[in-house]
């Protein structure tokens, strides 16, 4: 009659095993516990931090698009976009403001001086980028008006000769302020300061800071800037996507496809990249720590046979299987990988709480890790407890019994 050995004997044994020495059983938990709260903590605060990140791109630069105009093929045939098209794309459902911008290559590095004085000891000459623009780019730029103020559609109407720097163009020719209404010459062509801005908010437009900024009328009287390059957008919230689709027929309904449009990506796919590129890195470090806590089980788990062979060899002796032997190993390791990782789970999940507070963030935690994590812990504990499993189950009684004698 073969020997039988059931569930209820089989568990009690396997904890009799763990409860007898419960120091080094609780040193081989804290190596699960690691892990398995590495893992936790390195996903949840991934998709935390993936969350965060997107929520603050919807709030920063989600409203910005650009629409790039090419230079002309033929010089004869009519312009792609003209400075007159700029009112049929404000009428946009989800276009908040709108600006045509003009920075031909002639104009990119202009020759500016602040007065007419020839003075041999300073230099008075600089290299900035004039730009040609419509009245509304301020209100594009998220900019603020340090001094003065910015032209308008006055200005742009009576071809003023007008400008506005931004605060590093002042700086550097030496306006510090506008009372006096300074002069700044561009090309040897005369414009009137009427103010300068900072603080940019548009992050692609950061370089306007060292540029002169002119009505688009006047720059193309005296510098013959021409047609626009480009053309900046502000949108509402969610009206991107939207906006990037309508705008190159708005602006230029027979050669829209010419124009080429630069627009945010989705929100919701860059939340998913975001949360893809950090939780793949994150994983790994968790994985390795889940390993670590691994190879700890599988040497506590093979110190434990080696000196249970008494033990082992007694149990033979006294009829029980090979498969038993194996089985009551295989299911202690198991329990204490089960318990690492429902201890790992809570911890894990409770750091990720406490991290996201701390930062003000939305916590996000994934039921399906925490309710997965014990039972990874529980394989890992598994197959942590093969090799020193099979290695008590091949031990032969009566070597058992004079090994452990």
């Amino acid at each position: 009659m073969k020997p039988t050995m059931g569930w209820r004997d089989l568990a009690s044994e396997a904890l009799a095993g763990i409860a007898a020495r419960p120091l080094r059983s609780a040193l081989t938990v804290l190596g699960t516990v690691l892990g398995i709260t590495t893992l936790v903590i390195t996903l949840g605060v991934a998709a935390t931090a993936g969350n965060q990140i997107a929520g603050r791109f919807d709030e920063a630069s989600a409203t910005e698009v650009t629409v790039a105009i090419p230079d002309q093929r033929d010089p004869s045939a009519p312009p792609y976009v003209t400075w007159a098209a700029l009112p049929d794309l404000t009428r946009l459902n989800g276009v908040e403001s709108a600006a045509a911008v003009a920075r031909p290559t002639r104009t990119s590095s202009a020759q500016v001086r602040a007065n007419d004085l020839k003075d041999p000891t300073a230099v008075t000459d600089r290299t900035l980028p004039a730009v040609a623009a419509t009245s509304g780019l301020l209100k594009v730029l998220d900019a603020s008006i340090k001094q003065g103020r910015f032209f308008d559609d006055g200005h742009v109407a009576r071809h003023d000769r007008v400008a506005v720097l931004g605060e590093s163009a002042a700086k550097l020719v030496g306006i510090t302020r506008i009372d006096d209404a300074p002069t700044v010459f561009v090309n040897n062509e005369p414009f009137t300061v009427i103010g300068i801005i900072d603080n940019i908010g548009r992050a692609s437009e950061l370089g306007m800071a060292s540029a002169v900024i002119l009505p688009y009328t006047s720059a193309n009287d005296r510098l013959r800037t021409g047609n626009p390059t480009e053309v900046l957008i502000h949108t509402a919230l969610g009206a991107a996507q939207l906006v990037a689709g309508q705008a190159p027929l708005a602006l230029s309904p027979n050669d829209h496809a010419q124009l080429r449009v630069l627009a945010p990506p989705d929100p919701a796919s860059l939340r998913g990249g975001v949360e893809h590129d950090v939780n793949g890195l994150f994983l790994v470090l968790g994985l390795v720590s889940l390993v670590v806590g691994a190879i700890g089980i599988a040497n506590v788990t093979l110190v434990t046979v080696l000196e249970r062979t008494g033990e082992i060899g007694l149990r033979r002796a006294l009829g029980a299987a090979r498969r038993h032997i194996a089985a009551q190993f295989l299911v202690e390791s198991s329990a204490i990988g089960l318990l690492g990782g429902i201890l790992g789970a809570s911890a894990g999940m409770i750091t990720v709480v406490v991290v996201s507070v701390s930062r003000e963030w939305t916590p996000v935690l994934d039921l399906r890790l925490a309710a997965g994590a014990p039972v990874a812990g529980a394989i890992v504990g598994l197959l942590a407890g093969v090799y020193p499993a099979l290695r008590a189950a091949r031990m032969q009684p009566v070597d058992a019994l004079r090994a452990g004698t």
